[in-house]
């Protein structure tokens, strides 16, 4: 691959460098373009390309990485989750992810209340597997589905539940950590410092250098510290001090990477309580709501947040988690206080206790006291909407991070508010405001103008006036997202220049060359440099294929759309299938993003991804995206890479040929009308060998893989019209390619039902086809004419406003979802999407007198992806209400056949990744009487393949009830 000279410190031997880490690291060593582009951001306004990522298979590389770094003298940063806000996971610098294979839980010691975790643990699997034992690890940021125990430990993380346990200083016993010169060496706890003494030579030299800064700084480290809950910058130098029990691990914590590499953690784990109840709370504005925290904090919640009604209002115009936002009361700012308690009653009596001492006000707020733990999940769904809603608001700026973590007092919040508020009504800055209430902590994004001269300045002025204000009240520039790039150049205003020396000193006692993170913490970047932005931002003018609305047809601004916080990497729900079965960073949501980010920028100063549309690392990323649109569902920012992917092969391959795969797959109904002119011939050479090898070489299928046979008959040609019109009126049923050439009888079973529930079903006049799989393989302008095709098709039938009812949830999800895109303009197209159901949704609404008899059996339920996120799913669960089906509907996520994904040879493997990862394990469970549903014959596919089993369409087992119905 290609290879750009990177901006590296002066006197670096790149390829020396290259060539050392290869002979000492058993892991992967890279430096290649498009891992460092995939690298050079993370979720702050900073971009800085690494010099190269090394993914260390054990702990031993991560020393070796560090012996050869230090070698060479180049410089280091361990990287967590890459969800840091402020710049510090990113620099020009060997770059070492730990996620990929140093992720483990070590050990949980129930009896001790401690867990031992490597740096690349997720903090949701400590806390899933200390839930087994009733216990949890306290701070919880709102990433925690995908943050990193070592970036927690870098940050000084925090989240909600910081209220019951206090920051993550205060849950880190003890640490094992490597410096830039080779020390390896436990720390934490009471007599650290012996220990290290008694071992001499470098660890000696750190402890004694410790003992002494803190002695000397003792007074200043006293009286500059504000003793607030939430104080998340500088370094942790009070940890140092006698009181404290001269703490070196906790000293360390929050400092971002900038003094060691941290090799494994011993946590402390606290009881969880296993009830919670919630109280909500409507006031006037949110500043009367921080007003009354200190009178909620006396009731002992465990979690308090709050939030304002802008973030409600931007919630509602971006379209998340609409339906949630009635559950609040009446007001215009909201407090959440959540209580715990061993029991039900336990946690609701003190929630009443409460919610008793408000009402007795003259003026009390609106209280809510919610008793549904479903209703719970969706309050909270509110408040952690805080990014997604307020990044990317329709009609709105795009809002970057800059000041948003600051905190203070508990007892002054209500006035920062006032004044914060008042200071960015002088500064012409919207924003919205929420956050950890309870501990003084606010949350916001602001629309900062970070790609002009005067707007950068104004941006940096506006951060010192706003850091005069928050430390004149007593408070911290950050308190929970570190200082890295964007704080640190306002630590002097906090801690006065004594205790800048201070920290200057710590890092020199770790880190006497600055190697290790540099310019981030002390000696800083501005915040005004590296921005992502910046005056030299002007991404390459586009013309595409795809009309991206949301972003005003405007790509550059859609590749602007993702905002790094890696909600992708999660390990539960849909998205991210590809990086759930390869924890790549490239096969992330935010990966690929970042790679169309830039190549668009490629011709910027330091960019390196030059070809465009040509680009390989971007086609290599895009390659194992299944396309399965949860992203847009799932993602805060609705990111759509299905989109994305579809429009950046249509460009690239006009410059490359398209593979053989490619014409086979998205050109499936033409071989398939093919195929039925002679089906028996067609299966003989598909079904059997030596044909069916060749066959599968040709055209790039997997050798594991089985053919599907074609139908004897297929079902439009086996359809007959009733001649009467049914009572209710018409409906055209879509017959789709796979339903209509190889599993027919599903089509059949819905005719049955649709005519039972009193429609007359007919079909298009001609043929027609969605063209869903077109778009896998960047067949743009040919799935344009499809589309055309359709409408011209169905013309009366749209005009006539027959419903139109889609067997196959990928078909409908074009109509709803790529057909506004290729046909923004065409009113026709509007009709056809306002009027295309999915089945189980058309019965729903318009089957009500439809008699089934009550199946009354276990059901194992897998619901294709589009339905899961593009169409919605509350048909098909009322269905399987009123056939009192007894439903197992595990995270399944995405089947992994997607279409053509599954069967092409390159991408076999992944796709059997995500079918065991859930799928076909608990297909293999079920027992023999239990049904198996799946609606997309995708889905039904990889079923069959993987475990032999039958998967039913929700029409089949609507038709077995009716037939019940018709025996009783």
């Amino acid at each position: 691959m290609t290879r750009n000279p990177p901006e590296t410190p002066l006197g670096l031997d790149v390829h020396s460098l290259e060539r050392d880490l290869r002979a000492h690291v058993k892991g992967e060593v890279r430096f290649d373009d498009g891992s460092r582009a995939l690298y050079a951001t993370d979720a702050s306004n900073y971009r800085q390309v690494p010099i190269a990522v090394v993914i260390p298979l054990d702990v031993d590389d991560v020393v070796a990485t560090v012996e050869v770094c230090h070698r060479h003298d180049a410089p280091v940063l361990s990287r967590g989750g890459g969800t840091s806000l402020c710049g510090q996971s990113c620099n020009v610098a060997v770059m070492i992810d730990f996620t990929k294979h140093l992720h483990r839980v070590l050990e949980i010691d129930v009896q001790g209340r401690t867990a031992l975790v490597e740096p690349g643990c997720v903090l949701d699997d400590l806390r899933e597997q200390a839930g087994e034992h009733g216990l949890t690890f306290a701070p919880d940021p709102a990433t925690h589905t995908h943050n990193t125990l070592g970036g927690m430990i870098g940050n000084n993380s925090c989240g909600p539940h910081s209220v019951m346990g206090g920051e993550t200083v205060h849950n880190v016993l003890a640490l094992e950590i490597l410096t830039y010169d080779g020390l390896r060496t436990w720390v934490g706890g009471p007599g650290t410092d012996e220990r290290l003494l008694a071992q001499g030579g470098r660890a000696a030299q750190i402890a004694q250098e410790l003992r002494s800064l803190a002695e000397r700084h003792a007074g200043r480290i006293r009286e500059k510290f504000p003793p607030i809950p939430r104080r998340v910058s500088g370094y942790n130098l009070p940890a140092l001090l006698p009181e404290n029990g001269f703490d070196i691990a906790k000293s360390l914590v929050g400092s971002e990477g900038t003094c060691v590499v941290v090799l494994q953690a011993r946590l402390r784990l606290l009881p969880n309580p296993p009830c919670r109840s919630l109280v909500v709370l409507g006031y006037d504005s949110v500043a009367d709501a921080a007003d009354d925290v200190m009178a909620v904090m006396d009731c002992g919640p465990i979690a308090l947040e709050g939030m304002d009604d802008r973030l409600v209002e931007d919630i509602r115009q971006s379209h998340i988690h609409v339906d949630y936002v009635d559950l609040l009361p009446e007001g215009k700012g909201w407090l959440i206080v959540e209580f715990g308690g061993g029991t039900p009653d336990e946690a609701k009596a003190r929630a009443r206790k409460l919610t008793d001492r408000l009402r007795g006000r003259t003026k009390p707020p609106s209280i809510k006291l919610v008793d549904d733990a479903t209703q719970e999940q969706h309050i909270w769904k509110v408040r952690e909407s805080g990014l997604g809603a307020t990044a990317h608001v329709p009609g709105k700026p795009i809002t970057w991070e800059g000041w948003e973590d600051s905190s203070v007092p508990p007892e002054n919040l209500g006035k920062y508010l006032r004044e914060l508020r008042a200071l960015f009504d002088r500064h012409g800055y919207g924003c919205d405001l929420y956050g950890h209430f309870g501990q003084g902590c606010v949350h916001t994004r602001i629309d900062f103008d970070l790609e002009t001269q005067p707007g950068i300045e104004k941006f940096r002025r506006f951060l010192h006036e706003a850091a005069q204000l928050v430390v004149s009240l007593g408070g911290s520039v950050s308190g929970e997202h570190g200082d890295g790039q964007s704080k640190a150049e306002l630590l002097p205003i906090m801690f006065g220049p004594e205790l800048v020396r201070a920290f200057e000193e710590f890092k020199a006692i770790w880190d006497p060359r600055n190697r290790m993170n540099p310019g981030k913490v002390v000696h800083p970047y501005r915040p005004d440099e590296n921005l992502r932005l910046g005056t030299a931002y002007a991404p390459r003018p586009v013309e595409t294929r795809m009309f991206f609305a949301d972003d005003r047809g405007d790509f550059g601004r859609t590749v602007l759309r993702c905002v790094g916080v890696g909600e992708c990497r999660k390990r539960d729900g849909t998205m991210c299938p590809s990086y759930k079965a390869t924890l790549e960073e490239k096969h992330s949501t935010r990966g690929r993003a970042h790679l169309l980010f830039e190549m668009l920028n490629g011709e910027r100063d330091g960019g390196v991804l030059k070809q465009g549309w040509r680009e390989e690392a971007v086609k290599e990323a895009l390659d194992l995206c299944l396309s399965c649109k949860a992203c847009k569902h799932e993602c805060p920012v609705k990111v759509d890479m299905a989109a994305y992917k579809a429009e950046f092969l249509s460009h690239y391959y006009e410059h490359h040929p398209r593979p053989l795969s490619a014409a086979t797959f998205g050109f499936i109904d033409r071989w398939a009308r093919l195929a039925a002119v002679a089906p028996g011939a067609a299966n003989y050479l598909t079904q059997h060998e030596p044909f069916s090898g060749w066959i599968k070489r040709a055209a790039g299928i997997a050798a594991q893989r089985r053919l599907p046979a074609f139908a004897a008959k297929t079902f439009t040609a086996s359809f007959r019209e009733e001649p009467l019109a049914g009572s209710r009126g018409e409906v055209l049923l879509w017959p789709d390619t796979f339903n209509n050439h190889f599993h027919p009888q599903v089509a059949h079973d819905a005719v049955e039902v649709l005519r039972r529930a009193g429609w007359r079903v007919r079909l298009p006049r001609a043929s027609v086809c969605c063209g869903r799989p077109l778009y896998e393989a960047g067949y743009l302008d040919e799935a344009r004419r499809y589309l055309e095709r359709t409408l011209v098709v169905l013309a009366d039938e749209i005009r006539a406003g027959i419903p139109v009812v889609v067997l196959e949830p990928a078909c409908l999800s074009v109509f709803r979802e790529e057909m506004p895109m290729m046909l923004p303009h065409h009113e026709q197209a509007k009709r056809l999407r306002q009027q295309s159901f999915l089945f189980a949704d058309f019965l729903h609404a318009h089957a009500a007198g439809l008699e089934v008899r009550p199946l009354r059996r276990q059901a194992l339920v897998h619901l294709h992806c589009h339905h899961k996120s593009v169409l919605g799913t509350d048909g098909e669960h009322e269905w399987l209400r009123r056939l009192q089906l007894d439903v197992q509907e595990p995270d399944t996520g995405c089947c992994g056949m997607a279409g053509s994904f599954g069967f092409e040879a390159g991408k076999y493997d992944v796709s059997m990744r995500c079918g065991e990862r859930a799928l076909l394990p608990a297909v293999r469970e079920a027992g023999g009487e239990q049904l198996v549903l799946a609606d997309g014959y995708s889905c039904r596919e990889q079923i069959a393949q993987g475990t032999g089993r039958r998967a039913l369409h929700l029409a089949q087992v609507l038709r077995m009830a009716l037939e019940g119905a018709q025996d009783e």
